[in-house]
């Protein structure tokens, strides 16, 4: 996502610095201009707007906070974004540190996965100061096309925790709407044709809803960094005295994705785990509609 979301910046004829821990993933924007950096803080020599994604909250502390971090190059005016997902606890200490050396930031992670990344259509809660949000609304809008100021530091990541549970119940009522289709001997393509029309519809139907059908869990967003997110979520959870059991359920089924080796498959690898609950594996094509085993049977 980052390196679609970098390129959108250097199509709309922005200078660009860039460090990925993997320089190939690189590659395509050095190609195309944008400048190598060797480190988190040699981006931040070279630039006056930083823009941070990466994989995990470790990830943000080392980028921003470590010894080559990010905050040990801030300037007076500076101004910094990041996008991962994280705890909002960690953004406000980020910001806390940068504000001490005159520096601004902004947590503003996305959601749209590897499709909004590369049609430039995320959509992005952005916390911090309402005037920082503004100052670089036109960088954001190169990336995104729906762009909230959420509230203070931290409000972009609890606004992003509710997209990520609300990802959560609608990913398991997908499978199980397909396992169900299937196992009643549904055609289940012109079944999606029927309930993407009415009330059912939603982004996943559109969008994974195909690519499970086509046996094709090449990620969007790995499995591995939801459990990630999932698991903030119920922490945040735990910690303002609220009970979510859907998400719980819904945390463990991935777990269990993840063990059966998909940690780095999409999200809707979920249905690997349902499937296996019942012994089904749901393809395109109707299978005859199961009948109730008779006692003689079980």
């Amino acid at each position: 996502m980052g390196a679609a979301m970098a390129g959108h910046l250097l199509a709309k004829g922005y200078a660009l610095t860039a460090f990925s821990r993997t320089r190939s993933k690189a590659e395509d924007l050095l190609q195309r201009g944008a400048r190598w950096a060797d480190s988190p803080a040699r981006v931040a020599n070279a630039s006056d707007v930083v823009f941070t994604m990466v994989g995990f909250p470790r990830d943000v502390s080392d980028v921003y906070l470590g010894e080559e971090g990010l905050v040990h190059q801030a300037r007076p005016g500076m101004v910094f974004v990041d996008m991962t997902t994280a705890p909002p606890s960690l953004a406000v200490t980020v910001a806390e540190v940068l504000k001490a050396r005159g520096a601004h930031f902004l947590d503003a992670p996305v959601s749209g996965g590897d499709v909004g990344a590369r049609n430039a259509s995320l959509s992005i809660m952005a916390g911090g100061e309402a005037r920082i949000v503004e100052a670089v609304r036109p960088l954001f809008a190169s990336v995104g096309q729906t762009i909230v100021h959420q509230g203070a530091t931290g409000a972009g990541q609890h606004a992003k925790l509710c997209n990520q549970i609300t990802i959560a119940g609608t990913m398991i009522g997908v499978c199980e709407s397909l396992l169900y289709g299937y196992r009643a001997g549904l055609d289940l393509e012109t079944m999606l044709q029927s309930i993407r029309g009415g009330a059912a519809s939603c982004w996943t139907l559109d969008n994974l809803a195909p690519r499970i059908l086509a046996r094709d869990f090449a990620p969007g967003f790995f499995v591995e960094h939801f459990v990630k997110d999932m698991g903030l979520a119920l922490e945040e959870s735990r910690r303002m005295g609220l009970v979510l059991p859907g998400l719980a359920l819904v945390h463990q089924l991935y777990l269990a994705v993840r063990a059966h080796g998909h940690g780095r498959s999409g999200t809707h690898a979920l249905m690997v785990a349902l499937e296996k609950l019942s012994n089904v594996c749901v393809n395109a094509k109707p299978i005859e509609p199961s009948r109730p085993l008779s006692d003689a049977n079980r």
